[in-house]
């Protein structure tokens, strides 16, 4: 599994389909990855934070579904904004999503192969 990081609009989708040559049909956007879940063929999540945050809203715990879509997809790539190196959002459900976001990208962090982060396009490997 590798994990790719970044701010909003910085490139990262791009930046994952030039480096590993992933063609754009094996991408799935995570709003729809609980509806479809993953088959052999997807390839790369994007938008993962948008995953995290309606398992929330649904009440799920996104925690639990993570384990179940790596365990069954050792070669996933993953790709997530960073939601918490900003202000601190007064809604408590809010700093709740940020909270268990961050959390559970470092344990994504911890078991990837490879990690990097993206500013302006350019990839900067962390692990």
């Amino acid at each position: 599994m590798e994990l790719y990081i970044g701010g909003y609009a910085q490139g990262k989708l791009n930046y994952v389909l030039k480096q590993t040559g992933i063609p754009m049909d094996k991408v799935i956007d995570a709003l729809v990855l609980a509806e479809r879940g993953i088959s052999e063929e997807i390839g790369i999540v994007n938008h993962f934070h948008l995953f995290v945050r309606n398992c929330l809203r649904e009440g799920k715990s996104p925690e639990d579904l993570v384990e179940a879509i790596i365990a069954g997809n050792p070669q996933l790539i993953i790709i997530s904004d960073e939601v918490g190196n900003g202000i601190v959002p007064m809604e408590a459900e809010e700093r709740e999503y940020r909270e268990r976001l961050g959390r559970i990208l470092c344990g994504l962090a911890e078991k990837a192969l490879k990690v990097e982060r993206i500013i302006c396009g350019i990839g900067q490997r962390i692990k």
